[in-house]
């Protein structure tokens, strides 16, 4: 019976190891881009904030909110709303570059204080900046 029981407890250990885990390391956070595409992005308020079941993108001129959650290494963000001001090419472009790579459930890799989001087409660098648990 111990036995059975320490099993138990075992199997609820590992499992909030998963992806509930990683996305409870994620759950309350602020992250700002580096990079887009390889490029220093146009507007230094372009980031992404974790709150809970909620993410909020801010990149050129648009804006995006909605679930997300962790499968494996990707990044599932969704449905998303959009919102969107005019604004220059560079920014637009930006913008239109990040809402590609979200759709795309990009691989998603942490590494202390920064992240990496990447799909086929598309590649964006970050860096934490707070912690807001």
């Amino acid at each position: 019976m111990r036995r059975l029981g320490f099993l138990f407890i075992t199997l609820a250990l590992l499992a909030g190891c998963s992806e509930s885990g990683e996305r409870s390391h994620l759950a309350q956070s602020a992250w700002r881009f580096d990079r887009i595409d390889g490029e220093r992005p146009v507007s230094q308020a372009s980031g992404i904030t974790f709150d809970n079941g909620r993410i909020g993108i801010e990149v050129g001129c648009s804006s995006l909110g909605g679930p997300w959650r962790i499968d494996a290494d990707r990044l599932v963000a969704g449905p998303l709303a959009q919102s969107e001001t005019d604004c220059a090419a560079p920014s637009w472009h930006q913008g239109n570059a990040v809402s590609a790579l979200l759709v795309a459930t990009p691989r998603m890799t942490v590494d202390g204080n920064r992240m990496i989001l990447q799909s086929s087409g598309h590649t964006a660098e970050l860096v934490r900046t707070d912690d807001r648990d």
